[in-house]
């Protein structure tokens, strides 16, 4: 009896995890390019979106683009018997001090809240920006259609906020549009700050930040390829965390690497035809995103944009000079390569949302034996773990064993020494948490 039992619940659970995951595929059809177009184009058509320019107009400046913005989400919500709480969430920029400001402002932010049914403080966040510039930054009346930087980010927040709307997830999920982020990250700072003061458990933030360009200015053309930037560990970590890394490793193994990782790792299963890159760098070279403040305050954030840029079509008045066109207008931007940027985002939201939370106090052990120890604490709302590792050299998790409901294993046979481990909690769904890296060591 007991042995059939147990049969039961093995084909159950497979059952259930093949069923489930199929809803991954059916959210990737569901995203539409032709209303990530029609988002692009609203956004475009309000002239300017400078987080400084007309807030009173309903045709022009950001203040028409952020209520459109909210009345998009209103809709949203209304179609999905108000499953959204959509609200303003606001901070007062003076010109004091900030040398990108030409003058004092409320810088606005829209953001909707799909909360979850279980855990509905644990939030996992998708961003994009509702402003624009010029080549001047301090120009707020110049049109600047910002139609890839950032429209493309904002519609594809807006697609996924509306195929998403339709099913019910156990954490809470966040769409939100920021704004100053061409001034300097304001809006996401605002965020990051009222997250923090309001005690929201963020799990992370995929910052969508052009997400429409498949003609690089090097000339290549990739409608596949997307970069994933994430920072190697925490700026907050502290000198005690710094001084183990030397001793037990985890230079590359911080929060945000472990949330690109999981992106990473759903997008090659679900969309194999996507050439995700990991890039090891908070961001592009000398140049910031929203996901930074988010950092910055210790949660994990990533920047999700696309592979090839082409800079003649940024922060660009539009104009013809010797031939060559600048300004960043609607005609560049590939609505199906961004409909896959969306869904790349879609489908790690809905990974997430589903998932437990990860689990907590995560230790190991192993040294000077062919076996490595970890224990771990159970989590709520997991059935199971599984133990990850890798060669100390990849970046991705290449190797996985899953051990049942339990709070501590041993892998014999495997030297601590030439692999890097990590935990991850498993639902009854079988959808995963992202990975923890061990934060505790086992010395008996």
């Amino acid at each position: 009896m007991q042995k059939s039992l147990s049969v039961f619940l093995f084909f159950f659970f497979q059952i259930t995890v093949s069923q489930t995951h199929l809803e991954l595929y059916k959210i990737i059809d569901s995203i539409s390019p032709q209303r990530i177009e029609n988002s692009v184009q609203t956004l475009v058509d309000f002239g300017t979106r400078n987080t400084f320019s007309d807030t009173i107009s309903n045709t022009h400046g950001i203040g028409a683009a952020r209520r459109w913005v909210k009345s998009e989400f209103e809709s949203i919500s209304k179609d999905c018997d108000n499953c959204l709480d959509v609200f303003y969430q606001k901070d007062f920029v003076t010109k004091e001090g900030n040398s990108r400001v030409p003058h004092d402002a409320w810088v606005v932010n829209v953001v909707a809240i799909q909360k979850g049914t279980k855990y509905p403080n644990r939030y996992i966040i998708m961003s994009g920006d509702i402003d624009s510039r010029a080549s001047d930054t301090m120009d707020f009346t110049t049109d600047a259609p910002g139609a890839n930087d950032n429209a493309s980010g904002m519609a594809g927040t807006i697609e996924a906020a509306r195929v998403l709307s339709k099913y019910s997830f156990e954490n809470s999920i966040i769409y939100t549009g920021l704004s100053g982020e061409e001034q300097g990250l304001f809006g996401g700072a605002g965020l990051a700050k009222y997250a923090k003061e309001h005690n929201w458990d963020i799990i992370g933030i995929f910052n969508n930040d052009m997400i429409g360009n498949i003609a690089g200015v090097d000339g290549v053309i990739d409608n596949r390829t997307f970069r994933i930037f994430s920072e190697p560990v925490p700026p907050t970590e502290t000198e005690r965390e710094r001084q183990m890394r030397r001793f037990y490793g985890g230079e590359v193994d911080g929060i945000s690497r472990q949330l690109a990782r999981y992106v990473y790792k759903t997008t090659k299963a679900y969309m194999p035809e996507m050439n995700p890159m990991m890039i090891y760098r908070l961001d592009r070279f000398g140049r910031g995103g929203h996901h930074r403040p988010f950092n910055d305050l210790g949660f994990a954030g990533i920047r999700i944009t696309e592979a090839h840029e082409n800079y003649n079509r940024q922060h660009q008045n539009i104009r013809e000079e010797n031939g060559i066109k600048y300004g960043d207008v609607i005609d560049y931007v590939n609505f199906d390569y961004a409909k896959k940027l969306t869904a790349v985002n879609a489908i790690n939201l809905a990974s997430i949302a589903w998932a437990p939370p990860a689990p907590e106090n995560v230790a190991i052990g192993g040294i000077v034996e062919p076996s490595v120890k970890l224990k771990w604490d159970k989590v709520d709302g997991a059935v199971g773990y599984k133990i990850y590792w890798r060669d100390t050299t990849s970046p991705t998790w290449d190797k996985s064993r899953y051990v049942g409901d339990v709070s501590e294993f041993k892998l014999t046979g495997i030297v601590i020494d030439n692999y890097f481990f990590g935990i991850a909690s498993v639902g009854k769904n079988g959808f995963e948490s992202p990975v923890v890296f061990p934060n505790k060591i086992i010395r008996n």
